[in-house]
């Protein structure tokens, strides 16, 4: 049974994430250039969702374990000390802003920012996944690395409970991806197909969405080490073993998921965030929680979210 959190209307929701000591629930929307969050029970009266209005779209932030968060932004990777606080910028690429910026990205367990970039015009495969490492007592200043790179538009990254594999998305390719990571020298071996999704059938419409899985977006890690990655399109979550085998497809009330995370007390509820900008009006009159964040409750919990350390 899903749950939709009222007032949470994004044109195009995405990196949420649960903050276990404000008992928070952040999530973004790019195209309207805003961060939101919830706090205290989730979906009561008292839970009011605030927003706070940013200078270009973000593509996604982490909390810092000093306190604010860090979010990449259009341009580059940003530090804010508090809620609706000064932007400090702590890294840029050199991208073409007209055409490029930042979306999906979250922390590693060590600390460090990654975030991906996206193509917009879709034109070509030079977008790319970054590393940010500000971590003090390295000897080093905050050090922005590309990790990896030939991709339209970055998404799906996820890093399993031993540190031992990176998994990173191709939207746009249908494709996800997966590393050998030695997660403390920081270097990526062994790059390999995860998963290859077929491609969206010529024709394909909403209003006849069989045939088509969706593509993969935003994904997350549960604690058995599983990969859940949300269908773009696809109108469900699919869970992977470790082995790449689909184990479970989960039925969302959107046509287009962008990213789950595992939240609450506990970590057995599962938030996702949807897309509503571009979609079809009867698309949006068939699936009315399309742009909202809803919600489910699982049996296998998630892993706790990773703090930016600085």
């Amino acid at each position: 049974m899903w749950t939709t959190l009222e007032d949470s209307l994004c044109e195009l929701g995405e990196s949420p994430f649960w903050h276990p000591e404000e008992r928070a629930l952040y999530w973004l929307d790019i195209p309207g250039r805003a961060v939101l969050r919830t706090r205290g029970d989730i979906g009561s009266a008292d839970a009011k969702v605030e927003r706070w209005a940013l200078p270009t779209e973000p593509g996604c932030m982490a909390p810092a374990r000093s306190g604010g968060y860090v979010i990449a932004l259009r341009d580059g990777i940003y530090r804010a000390r508090a809620w609706g606080g000064e932007l400090v910028a702590m890294a840029r690429v050199e991208h073409d802003v007209r055409t490029m910026r930042f979306n999906d990205g979250k922390c590693d367990a060590l600390g460090r920012f990654w975030g991906g970039s996206l193509n917009e015009a879709k034109d070509s495969a030079n977008a790319a996944l970054y590393c940010l490492d500000a971590r003090p007592g390295t000897g080093i200043s905050p050090t922005i690395t590309q990790m990896a790179n030939e991709s339209t538009t970055a998404n799906g990254l996820a890093f399993s409970p031993d540190a031992r594999t990176l998994y990173w998305a191709d939207t746009a390719a249908h494709v996800v991806c997966a590393w050998d990571w030695d997660a403390e020298g920081n270097s990526l071996s062994r790059a390999r197909v995860f998963h290859q999704f077929d491609a969206k059938p010529a024709g394909w419409t909403t209003d006849a969405p069989q045939g088509y899985q969706g593509r993969p977006d935003g994904a997350t890690i549960d604690a058995q080490g599983h990969y859940w990655v949300a269908m773009f399109e696809g109108a469900q979550l699919l869970r992977f073993a470790p082995s790449g085998e689909i184990v479970a497809s989960v039925p969302v009330p959107v046509q287009c998921p962008t990213m789950p995370c595992f939240g609450g007390d506990d970590l057995r509820t599962l938030f996702v965030t949807s897309a509503r900008k571009g979609r079809p009006v009867a698309e949006v009159e068939r699936l009315p929680a399309s742009g909202m964040v809803v919600s489910t409750r699982v049996d296998t919990p998630g892993l706790p979210v990773s703090f930016f350390e600085d």
